[in-house]
């Protein structure tokens, strides 16, 4: 990896290149970012849209926005967090940085990509004073473990599944990254978007200064 950088409107084509290597089936491709919606979010809030790159192709992207802390603190569903893929929720003063996506090619895991775009959030929140950073993560691997628990009458419910990842006990390629990255587990956010390999979940993870 080169670094990390304000994403800029040349950098669009590979930002929505990332989706589907990132966000393979069953994730529905219709979630996916277009051009259109990332050309929006760099109108809004260029400040907070970053992208990693190595021999100037996009390796990994990042796309935030502003919101009320009051509206972070219901932790509603995404579409109503963000105002939908053109982020028409978007708060000029808003007190908290809302992390929507963030996407790391596949041969780029494990590589530090996504703590170094975490950093480039990190510092918009204390550059601009933030309350603080907040997100809520898809649960990757929620589904697997459940039916492997169903097998011997277990609970299931992600918040047990979040609550063995918190420990240390299990791993989930999303979440257990982002714990490691000094995010902090807030709970489980329930009905958050159509992700089947979650069972529409989401861990809420903030951070502050």
């Amino acid at each position: 990896m080169d670094g990390v950088r304000q994403a800029q409107i040349e950098d669009v084509p590979g930002i929505v290149a990332l989706q589907s290597a990132c966000f393979p089936p069953p994730f529905p491709p219709t979630l996916h970012w277009r051009p259109e919606h990332i050309g929006r979010h760099l109108e809004l809030f260029p400040e907070g849209q970053f992208v990693a790159y190595c021999n100037n192709l996009v390796i990994g992207s990042a796309s935030s926005l502003l919101i009320s802390d009051s509206r972070w603190g219901v932790h509603l569903p995404w579409v109503e967090t963000t105002g939908g893929f053109s982020f028409a929720s978007h708060e000029p003063d808003g007190e908290v940085l809302f992390g929507a996506d963030i996407s790391v090619h596949p041969d780029w895991r494990g590589r530090g990509v996504g703590r170094e775009l975490y950093r480039a959030r990190f510092e918009v929140v204390r550059r601009q004073r933030l309350k603080r950073y907040g997100t809520a993560c898809r649960l990757p691997g929620w589904r697997s473990w459940a039916e492997s628990r169903n097998l011997s009458g277990l609970s299931t419910n992600q918040e047990d599944y979040c609550g063995l990842i918190c420990s240390g006990e299990i791993s989930d390629r999303t979440l257990t990254p982002l714990l490691k990255y000094g995010l902090r587990y807030v709970g489980v956010a329930h009905e958050h978007m159509d992700d089947d390999e979650s069972g529409n979940a989401a861990a809420v993870l903030e951070w502050t200064p």
